[in-house]
């Protein structure tokens, strides 16, 4: 089998995912994406009519985010017209499954060329999302309109699901807390050094203009004692009624779990951010690399899927990660660095004591909690955080996992490799 090597990653600052106070949400999202692709086209001089497909993730395909959007953004950022182009969704897990998928059509023989990556634009998709909230014409339930899917698998608002989690799991706030203010500490510190300038591509106007050229969503000077004022996010919506039959989201917990008390946990500063971001990772075999004479910064040692209990949802990453050690050969000791996507801080700290894991190996420049999830795009931009810090720190192994919608997870590691094949 042939190995998939990592030639480059490239992504965009991450914006405020809200009109009118982030620096992208005016943007068009296929105009987002192809920032990205541009990027990295022209750093590594990529002749594009020889990249086969661009595997893209977005997980609000509505709207100006529907209609392949992978294969509109190449278009648009002036790709050659047989760069073929597909979209997916896996909700949050998406981003790496877009790089799974490329290496595993390098492996397989055949592909030689792939562009994986992601986009979403929170501003644009959340204005949707509250308008039809608002308008009762919908409820962001996975299963929501589908009476035997519920029945079987009751799914509940992802916020209550995590608040759910630290109350089964006899997890603190105060535990919690400490971690999302880790979280913008070690953002800051690698914002301060520089430790994202390889990866970080501005985002420009048509007329050439800088839109956005840094991190516009850390808040450095959090504390825990800050965190420790703020009024927990989903005490309401956990009893907000989203049909006619009088269903709430705290019920759809309680089917399965019937005498949780929910211990309301996780506020706007241990959750991750509204953003609008893209990323992308150049993925090739080697006769590819050597052909166009492409230096691989790292090897796509394995990547898995996992599935877990749709109604807690989040709780996949561990099992995931496990299952892809051993399709590895590896051990948690194997692993020099660990991206576990921040989307709540009960994540990332489940995660952290289930494995036993130094948490100096763990998002080590923060999280999305400090920087932002754009959705689609996260897992990318996980992928090229674990690049640049195995090369920074010189590291050999990388692993990055992330929950997603459903009660899924997708997890992939990485080898770093030096010089020329």
């Amino acid at each position: 089998m042939t190995q998939a090597y990592i030639i480059d990653a490239v992504r965009t600052p991450r914006g405020i995912g809200k009109v009118g106070k982030g620096a992208l949400a005016n943007m068009h999202p296929q105009q987002l994406a192809a920032t990205v692709l541009r990027a990295l086209a022209e750093r590594n001089s990529l002749d594009t009519s020889t990249v086969d497909d661009i595997i893209w993730s977005t997980s609000a395909q509505r709207g100006k985010q529907a209609g392949d959007l992978g294969r509109m953004a190449a278009l648009d950022a002036g790709y050659a017209i047989t760069a073929s182009g597909m979209t997916l969704d896996r909700f949050c897990g998406g981003g790496i499954s877009s790089v799974a998928l490329a290496a595993g059509q390098v492996m397989s023989g055949m592909e030689d060329c792939i562009i994986a990556g992601g986009t979403e634009m929170m501003s644009y998709t959340g204005e949707r999302d509250r308008a039809e909230i608002a308008s009762g014409l919908g409820a962001p339930l996975m299963g929501a309109g589908n009476p035997t899917l519920d029945r079987r698998h009751p799914q509940s608002h992802q916020g209550i699901c995590a608040d759910a989690i630290a109350t089964l799991e006899n997890i603190s706030r105060a535990d919690l807390d400490a971690l999302a203010a880790e979280s913008q500490r070690r953002a800051a510190r690698a914002i301060d050094q520089g430790y994202f300038a390889k990866s970080l591509v501005p985002v420009t106007a048509e007329d050439g203009s800088i839109l956005l050229d840094h991190e516009e969503y850390p808040r450095p000077a959090t504390t825990k004692e800050s965190l420790a004022t703020l009024k927990p996010a989903f005490t309401e919506l956990a009893n907000w009624v989203y049909d006619e039959k009088g269903s709430t989201f705290a019920n759809q917990i309680r089917r399965r779990y019937p005498d949780l008390v929910l211990n309301h946990v996780h506020h706007a500063g241990n959750s991750s951010g509204v953003v609008d971001g893209a990323a992308c990772v150049l993925v090739t075999s080697a006769a590819y690399a050597k052909q166009h004479g492409l230096v691989p910064r790292a090897r796509v040692v394995t990547a898995v899927n996992l599935g877990g209990d749709p109604t807690l949802m989040l709780n996949a990453p561990v099992p995931a990660a496990r299952k892809a050690l051993a399709r590895a050969g590896l051990t948690v000791e194997d692993i020099d660095l660990w991206e576990i996507n921040e989307a709540f801080a009960v994540v990332a700290e489940k995660f952290i004591r289930d494995l036993d894991l130094d948490r100096e190996k763990v998002n080590v420049n923060g999280g999305s909690i400090a920087l932002g999830h754009p959705i689609g795009a996260t897992g990318a931009i996980l992928i090229g955080t674990l690049l640049d810090e195995l090369e920074r720190t010189g590291g050999r192994y990388g692993l990055a996992t992330m929950c997603a919608a459903g009660g899924m997870a997708p997890a992939i590691i990485i080898e770093r490799v030096t010089g020329t094949l």
